[in-house]
C-alpha cells in the first residue's frame, strides 16, 4: 500500500540538511511496514523450521532444553538492557549527529553489562540448577557466552531503526533465525551431532553477526559530515539511562501481562489446559505483529518530529484501528478451525480465542497510539499506568483462574488490555485536546484510499472525493 494514499507523513518531516544520513530524513512509512512484516513472516518460517528439525532429531527433551536456553537469553536481554535499546532510538532520531557517541556508549554498555549478566546467568546455573530444570550448566555457559554479543545486536538494531535504515535492519534481524535454521541442518542432519554442538554453532553465529553489525554502523558514521566525536559521552549516557529506566517499566509489565497468565493456568489447573490456552494465545499474539511493526517504525518518526498535537500518530492510529477490527473479525469467523487443526482436545481454544480477541484489538491500537508519548519523552504517567494494569492483571488471574481455568485467564487478559488502552486513550485526549472519534474512526476519504489499494474502490473515485 502507498503511504501517500493511506498514511501520509507530514511534509515538514524532512528538514533542509546536509545529507539524509544526518538530516533525519525518513523513507516511505508504508513500504517500511510492508518490508518488515514480510521479513517477520520469513523469520517465523526460520524459527519454526529449526524447531521442527530439533524436535524430530533431538526429541522433546532437546527442543525443551533449547527453548529454556533461548528464553534465558531473552529474559537476560530484557532485564539487563535497562531500556537502553529504545532510549538510543529516541535520542538518535531526535538528533542524528549523536549517532557516534550514542553508539560508542552502546558498545561499552553491551560489553560491560552483557558480560556481567552472562556471569550472573552462569552463577545461577551452578548455584541454583533447579531454575533451569534438566538443562546442564555446560550448555547454559556456552549460551551465556553470546549474551554480550546479543546486547550489541539488539542495541545495533535500534540504532538502524533510528537512522531509518529499514533494509539493513530487516536483513540483520532476519539473519539470526536464518542462521539458526542453517545451524540445525548442518549440525543435526549433516554432522549428526548433538545439542551441545548446536548451541556452540548458534553462539558463534551471534558473535559473527555482531561483527557485521559493527561494520554496518561504522559505515553509517563514516558517511556523516556533521557529527559528534565517536567516543563515550557521559552526559548522553545519563540521559539515555534515565529515559530507558522509565521505558523499562512498561516493557517488563507488558511481558509479565502477556506471559504470567499461562503460568498461572499451569499452576492452578493442569499442563493440558495450559497447552490449550497456549494455542489460543499464540493465535491472538500473531494479530499483534502488524501493530507492533507499525509502532516500531512510528517511534523514531515521532521522536524526530516532536509534535505535541500528535497529528501523525493520530493518522496512523485511525488506520490501525480499522485494520485490527477487520483482522479480529476475520479470525473470530475462522476460530472454529482450531480443533480441526490441533484435535478435538483443543476445542475450548476456540472459546478462549473469542474471549481474547476484543482485548487483542484494543492492545494493538494502544501500542501504536502510545508511541506519541514514548517519542516525546515518555511521561511518568505511562509507566504508572502499566504498573496499575499489571497489578490488576495478576489479581484477576489469581481470582478467576482457579474457578474458571483458561477462560478466566482469557477474560483477565481482555480486561487488562482494555484497561491500559483506556488509560492511554484518555491521557492522550487530555494532553492533545482531541476527541475519541477523531483518533480511532477512519475518515471517508481514508477508507476509500485504503479500499483502492486492495482493488475494492476506484482511484478516480478517491480523487473525486478528495475535498472531503
Amino acid at each position: 500500500m502507498s503511504d501517500k494514499a493511506i498514511i501520509p507523513a507530514p511534509a515538514e518531516i524532512v528538514p533542509a540538511a546536509v545529507t539524509p544520513v544526518e538530516a533525519g530524513a525518513f523513507g516511505s512509512f508504508a513500504s517500511g511496514v510492508s518490508l518488515t512484516i514480510a521479513t517477520r513472516l520469513l523469520m517465523l518460517v526460520g524459527t519454526v523450521g529449526s524447531s521442527v528439525i530439533v524436535g524430530r532429531w533431538l526429541g522433546p527433551e532437546g527442543l525443551g532444553s533449547l527453548a529454556v536456553l533461548n528464553t534465558t537469553i531473552l529474559l537476560a536481554l530484557s532485564i539487563g538492557s535497562l531500556g537502553l535499546t529504545s532510549a538510543n532510538t529516541y535520542f538518535i532520531a531526535k538528533d542524528r549527529r549523536t549517532l557516534a557517541p550514542v553508539w560508542a556508549n552502546a558498545i561499552v554498555f553491551a560489553l560491560f553489562v552483557g558480560t556481567l549478566v552472562a556471569v550472573v546467568v552462569v552463577m545461577l546455573a551452578k548455584l541454583k540448577p533447579v531454575l533451569f530444570g534438566d538443562v546442564s550448566a555446560d550448555l547454559i555457559s556456552i549460551a551465556a557466552l553470546s549474551i554480550p554479543f546479543q546486547f550489541l545486536l539488539a542495541l545495533g538494531l535500534n540504532v538502524l531503526l533510528a537512522m531509518d535504515r529499514i533494509r539493513q535492519l530487516n536483513f540483520m534481524d532476519a539473519m539470526a533465525p536464518a542462521l539458526a535454521l542453517i545451524n540445525a541442518v548442518v549440525v543435526l542432519l549433516i554432522l549428526h551431532s548433538r545439542l551441545k554442538m548446536l548451541v556452540s554453532f548458534n553462539t558463534a553465529a551471534t558473535v559473527a553477526l555482531s561483527a557485521v553489525m559493527l561494520w554496518v554502523i561504522a559505515r553509517l558514521i563514516a558517511r556523516q559530515k556533521e557529527r559528534m566525536p565517536f567516543r563515550p559521552n557521559g552526559k548522553l549516557f545519563k540521559s539515555a539511562i534515565t529515559y530507558g529506566l522509565r521505558f523499562c517499566i512498561p516493557l517488563m509489565a507488558a511481558i509479565l501481562i502477556f506471559r504470567v497468565d499461562l503460568l498461572i493456568v499451569n499452576h492452578f489447573r493442569s499442563a493440558a489446559e495450559a497447552g490449550v490456552y497456549a494455542v489460543a494465545s499464540q493465535v491472538a499474539n500473531l494479530l499483534t505483529m502488524l501493530p507492533g511493526v507499525i509502532a516500531m517504525l512510528l517511534f523514531p518518526r515521532i521522536a524526530f518530529k516532536q509534535d505535541p498535537s500528535g497529528e501523525f500518530a493520530v493518522q496512523v492510529t485511525r488506520h490501525v484501528s480499522f485494520l485490527m477490527l477487520i483482522m479480529c473479525v476475520a479470525v473470530a469467523a475462522l476460530s472454529f478451525v482450531l480443533p480441526l487443526v490441533y484435535g478435538a482436545r483443543f476445542a475450548d481454544a476456540t472459546i478462549q480465542l473469542l474471549i481474547l480477541l476484543p482485548g487483542v484489538c484494543l492492545i494493538g491500537v494502544e501500542s501504536v497510539l502510545v508511541q506519541h508519548f514514548t517519542g516525546t519523552g515518555l511521561p511518568v504517567a505511562i509507566p504508572v499506568f502499566w504498573l496499575i494494569t499489571l497489578t490488576v492483571s495478576v489479581g484477576l488471574n489469581l481470582a478467576l483462574v482457579p474457578m474458571f481455568g483458561a477462560r478466566g485467564a482469557a477474560l483477565t487478559s481482555t480486561l487488562s488490555y482494555s484497561l491500559i488502552f483506556l488509560f492511554v486513550a484518555v491521557y492522550f485526549c487530555m494532553k492533545t485536546g482531541r476527541r475519541p472519534l477523531e483518533i480511532f474512526l477512519l475518515r471517508g476519504r481514508e477508507l476509500r484510499h485504503l479500499l483502492a489499494q486492495v482493488g475494492l474502490a476506484s482511484p478516480a473515485t478517491c480523487s473525486a472525493n478528495a475535498h472531503e
